[in-house]
């Protein structure tokens, strides 16, 4: 195969792989080629199994053609490569989400909210895209040293649950009452810049083996705990001082509790990720401790 049939060929594994293709006339619109085309270049692989329809990679056979591709190290096993792809991909679109759904409560626009709420049905399918992905390889050889791969499907569930939690922040605004008081939206801010920070820095070190960047996932850790509760004693603040029999204003609270909660959440499992990244190149075993616990020891 020539070097402009591999480009192609790796444009159309790469829809594949992040798009969730039901059909081949979705590869080939969505990379303007023609359906034959497309159905010729699949069919060599559809023949030796790295495709299945409809349609999704088997890792491990890709494993066994993917030099032509040049792009994964001597180090790492083809499906890792391409799961840690996908993972990456999965925690761009996640953070994007984060942006938005924070952008949609500083500025409390509802439609703003709510197309962050629709990337979250991209999310959920990521993961998902994961999963099968990861479950794929082990099926095939459960007794590998790749079989270790299942923490790939732990850190994407940890990123779709980090999605989740940027829904609390979008569907405040979406069903709140109330814009928020300008002092508290300062420390929701703040609560926000730290976790994003902290879910950058965990899947640096997950990514790219940057274990040292635990040190500094750990020190974000301290600040959004203080961090929250600042903004619940604010937010008791504001309730003594409002009139919060009214229905209303004890939904209002209810939810703005859950947007204080969900930065915390964020943070936390961002802590869950640099634990598995130890686990995973270094076989530091996690603690078994709850993160809640194991804060009050401290």
């Amino acid at each position: 195969m020539n070097s402009k049939a591999n480009s192609t060929l790796k444009a159309v594994l790469d829809v594949i792989l992040h798009e969730n293709p039901a059909t081949q006339d979705e590869i080939a619109e969505k990379l303007g080629l023609s359906r034959r085309y497309v159905t010729k270049l699949l069919q060599p692989m559809v023949k030796r199994g790295v495709v299945r329809r409809a349609y999704i990679l088997d890792l491990k056979k890709f494993d066994e053609f993917s030099e032509m591709f040049q792009e994964k190290s001597s180090r790492e096993h083809a499906g890792s490569y391409l799961i840690k792809e996908m993972l990456s991909n999965m925690a761009e679109h996640v953070s994007k989400q984060f942006d938005m759904s924070f952008e949609s409560f500083e500025i409390y626009d509802k439609e703003l909210a709510n197309k962050a709420l629709e990337m979250d049905y991209i999310s959920n399918n990521m993961h998902e895209k994961v999963r099968s992905s990861v479950d794929t390889v082990i099926s095939i050889n459960p007794y590998s040293e790749f079989s270790k791969t299942m923490v790939f499907s732990e850190v994407a569930y940890d990123l779709e649950r980090i999605a989740d939690h940027t829904c609390h922040i979008a569907n405040f605004v979406v069903n709140g009452c109330y814009e928020v008081e300008g002092e508290m939206v300062d420390i929701l801010r703040a609560m926000f810049k730290t976790s994003k920070k902290m879910l950058e820095y965990s899947m640096k070190a997950f990514l790219n083996e940057e274990l040292d960047l635990k040190d500094k996932v750990m020190d974000y850790e301290e600040k959004i705990h203080d961090l929250q509760k600042k903004a619940l004693n604010k937010m008791a603040i504001l309730m003594a001082e409002d009139d919060i029999v009214d229905k209303d204003r004890s939904t209002y609270y209810l939810s703005l509790s859950k947007v204080v909660k969900a930065f915390e959440r964020i943070g936390d499992i961002s802590v869950e990720i640099v634990d598995a990244s130890g686990e995973f190149y270094r076989n530091i075993p996690r603690t078994t401790t709850p993160e809640h616990f194991r804060r009050l020891a401290r």
